[in-house]
């Protein structure tokens, strides 16, 4: 048997049991009405039967028979309205991904995706990796935009795989973090894990993953500073959990102690976090290849608050 536990997102909020767990797990109506047939799904630790209702926050724990355990979430076509193809060819297609999108489908998300957008574009993208992750090399959160790439081709994937894994991809994010680091450049080395206390956040922990964070402060505004980030290692939230470490918190971002106020203050309702430069070694030419984005809207707008109404306007 292999279990899956998640919480339950708002939009399956009120469905049915067998309906949900097709949706999030890849099955058909019939083998998930099965599996909660056979005692397999527990809602906040109470059983559920196929046509009991979700409630949207309370964790659910489904276990899987084994022939069922490689099955994936469905990959579902669905365009994604801003998102824009920054860079294609043969090989790969890089994507300028928008705040609220998902790299790939997942247990508990039912949002739109970059797999399902490039799926309704009509791109064809590699077969390698996980059903529902076929052509991912890495990922972006659902809360940060920026530049993703996506492998079309089976080499492309081989040969990103390995240069994300061997650290030769050049990541750079931009930041606005909380008040105003010191030093004004740095490195952050800082191993990452699940946090003790929060299954759904991650923290510094002694024996978490081997994590580094390079940084820069290119301006100080008031009560803030815009950062630019390199990225040695790719953890998940790397840059949200260091930051928090050094007691300054992306802007907006909630789960990692910034504050409401100052978010507030900017409208911002997410972390302010855009993946701005990626460049790596062509796949097939062995080029370099950079691609930039600008930020998006609502950054651009969080920022021009926070350094005054006479600030200069954004990058």
């Amino acid at each position: 048997m292999a279990s899956r536990s998640f919480p339950v997102p708002d939009a399956l909020a009120g469905e049915r049991v067998d309906a949900a767990l097709a949706r999030m797990l890849g099955l058909s109506r019939t083998r998930a009405a099965d599996v909660a047939a056979a005692g397999g799904v527990r809602q906040d630790g109470v059983e559920l039967g196929k046509s009991d209702r979700l409630r949207a926050g309370a964790w659910l724990d489904v276990e899987l028979p084994d022939e069922d355990r490689e099955q994936g979430p469905a990959v579902v076509p669905e365009p994604v309205p801003g998102m824009r193809i920054a860079y294609e060819d043969d090989d790969v297609v890089v994507v300028d991904k928008p705040v609220g999108v998902a790299a790939h489908p997942s247990p508990g998300w039912t949002g739109p995706t970059v797999v399902g957008a490039l799926a309704a574009a009509g791109y064809r993208i590699s077969t390698s990796g996980a059903a529902e992750r076929q052509g991912i090399v890495h990922r972006l959160d659902v809360g940060t935009s920026g530049l993703m790439v996506v492998a079309k081709s089976e080499r492309a994937y081989t040969v990103l795989k390995r240069a994300f894994k061997e650290r030769t991809v050049d990541k750079v994010y931009h930041a606005l973090a909380q008040g105003h680091p010191e030093p004004t450049t740095g490195t952050i080395d800082a191993p990452i894990g699940r946090h003790p206390g929060a299954d759904y956040k991650f923290a510094v922990t002694a024996d978490g993953k081997p994590s580094v964070t390079h940084y820069e402060v290119l301006e100080m505004v008031p009560a803030a500073s815009l950062v630019e980030v390199h990225l040695e290692t790719g953890r998940t939230h790397q840059i949200r959990v260091h930051f928090a470490a050094l007691r300054h918190p992306l802007v907006g971002d909630l789960t990692y102690g910034a504050d409401p106020r100052l978010a507030a203050r900017v409208g911002l309702e997410r972390q302010w976090l855009h993946a701005v430069r990626l460049g790596f070694e062509h796949p097939s030419t062995g080029q370099w290849l950079e691609v930039a984005s600008d930020y998006p809207d609502d950054l651009r707008h969080a920022l021009d608050v926070a350094r005054g109404a006479d600030g200069p306007a954004g990058r």
